[in-house]
């Protein structure tokens, strides 16, 4: 961006952090929340190490299963999920990291 904004700029995603913070203080909170100037009017929440987090928000906020994106990074170590939608004016992105299981051995009693 070629223009410096001010903080009146990230209005949106701050105003969007306020109603979860009142709507859903219930649920866990993320490990990192993120605002840029880059992307004004996206809010970003993140969680680590617990997928279960990431699914009480996804449920939470009615984002259906079918549109979270699975991944694989660090050499397939850790799962990464990936949901957004719009909520009050602002794209709301979850995102959610936890550990790929290691593979049971064949022929290990389960």
């Amino acid at each position: 961006m070629n223009e410096r904004l001010a903080l009146d700029d990230l209005a949106v995603p701050l105003r969007v952090l306020r109603l979860l913070a009142a709507d859903f203080g219930h649920l866990p909170a993320p490990e990192e929340i993120y605002v840029s100037t880059i992307y004004p009017d996206r809010l970003e929440l993140r969680f680590h190490d617990d997928l279960a987090n990431f699914e009480a928000w996804r449920d939470a906020l009615g984002i259906v299963p079918d549109h979270v994106v699975y991944r694989e990074q660090g050499g397939g170590r850790t799962r990464v999920l990936k949901a957004s939608g719009d909520y009050a004016g602002a794209v709301l992105e979850l995102t959610g990291y936890g550990d790929v299981p290691a593979p049971v051995p064949v022929g290990t009693p389960a």
